[in-house]
């Protein structure tokens, strides 16, 4: 099942959740068992697996290791940890001869619409993850997909995060998310044009910023600027996708004129 946003007490959060065909306490083992964890999750970990325990967690070309707390352990029902702010909770159910695991990714830390903004690609990756684990979980290899770009452009349109907004003061804006993309990089691709901004945060990413006064035509400009930040988002992974069609364009437009575009 793709990835739900959601939001938790003005939180955004992820939802991810997966029907295996394993027992729960299988389940828990491949979720809390460092030895397992290396087979599907992003980072070497190393955890102190009761209540209040540290959570330690270690990524490919990193010497130090990031700490987080071990919130619940309740085997082999939940676990869930807090990590730089946010909180990852798996939450596991029998269901029949399998069970029914539920990850829920609320991001805790910043600006809830900045915090926002990640959801795609975290989205993305998580499921990835999830694909492993069941993988791992029926003793199957796992190849890493190569194609990122379409995983996460698919779930910036379906959250909604590429659209772009009218500010109260009549400023049209852009906020995207380019993951963790070199500054100078994103900004040779950018337009010379004013308007364009580079943002990176130490545990936000990258982010590109494009605002403008809003033109007489505000519909047309919106749907204009939300395809070059597809296309500039594409760029940054390699991708050099086509021009809209005049029907996706319309459609765009339509999109921009049923709902209130204000910040």
């Amino acid at each position: 099942m793709p990835a739900k946003l959601r939001t938790d007490e003005e939180r955004p959060a992820l939802r991810l959740e997966r029907r295996l065909k394993h027992a729960p306490e299988q389940v828990w083992r491949a979720i809390t068992d460092p030895a397992e964890l290396e087979h599907w999750f992003p980072a070497k970990v190393d955890v102190e697996l009761r209540n209040g325990g540290a959570i330690r967690f270690t990524f490919p070309g990193e010497d130090e290791p990031t700490t987080g707390h071990v919130v619940t352990v309740d085997p082999p029902r939940e676990f869930t940890f807090a990590w730089n702010d946010d909180t990852l909770r798996w939450l596991i159910t029998p269901d029949g001869d399998g069970s029914l695991l539920e990850f829920t990714h609320t991001f805790g830390r910043g600006d809830p619409a900045i915090a926002k903004l990640a959801a795609g690609r975290t989205a993305a990756g998580w499921d990835v993850c999830l694909e492993a684990l069941e993988a791992r979980l029926a003793g199957r290899d796992f190849e890493q997909p190569t194609d990122w770009h379409t995983r996460m452009a698919s779930y910036v349109d379906e959250f909604g995060l590429g659209d772009g907004e009218v500010l109260e003061d009549g400023t049209l804006r852009f906020r995207r998310d380019l993951v963790w993309k070199p500054v100078d990089e994103v900004r040779a691709l950018l337009p010379d044009e004013p308007g364009w901004h580079v943002v990176q945060e130490p545990l936000e990413g990258t982010r590109v910023e494009f605002t403008e006064p809003a033109p007489d035509d505000v519909v047309a400009e919106l749907a204009r600027r939300h395809e070059q930040l597809d296309k500039l988002f594409a760029a940054t992974h390699g991708v050099e996708l086509p021009d809209w069609t005049p029907e996706h364009v319309e459609a765009v437009k339509k999109h921009y004129a049923e709902r209130p575009a204000q910040g």
